[in-house]
């Protein structure tokens, strides 16, 4: 018979257990951003939307600007920032482009990529326009 120590998680490092987790603390943060951008006056137009190029947590619309979301939820708002790297990016950017394919009703609105930041402080930090798709 094996003893495994008090309060230690069972199962690997990393494993399903953690992972769905995390999950939910994700799907947490991006419901919490969702109603951020609802009371700033944003409609969610969508949620989780994942083609194969990559994945959009949220995708709002105020007037005619459309804007791409990516939540990020850390310890820090700063290390939730750090945490949206150049090949994360890309894969938005080209989820964005398979979202616009799918709503021509959006052409002609202006487009932005924006982060929400959730850390330690009790708001979300909106980063409006927090990088441009590269050329």
């Amino acid at each position: 018979m094996s003893a495994r120590p008090a309060g230690r998680p069972t199962g690997r490092p990393g494993g399903p257990e953690r992972r769905r987790a995390a999950y939910r603390l994700g799907l947490a943060a991006e419901t919490r951003a969702a109603w951020w951008l609802r009371l700033k006056g944003y409609r969610i137009l969508a949620r989780g939307f994942r083609v194969p190029q990559g994945e959009i947590d949220l995708v709002a619309r105020r007037g005619r600007l459309v804007v791409f979301v990516e939540v990020k939820r850390r310890g820090r708002a700063a290390t939730a920032a750090e945490a949206i790297g150049k090949r994360q990016r890309r894969r938005i950017e080209r989820a964005a482009e398979a979202f616009l394919q799918r709503h021509p009703g959006l052409a002609g609105c202006r487009l932005r990529f924006d982060a929400l930041l959730l850390g330690e402080a009790p708001w979300p930090r909106h980063v409006a326009d927090a990088w441009r798709p590269e050329g």
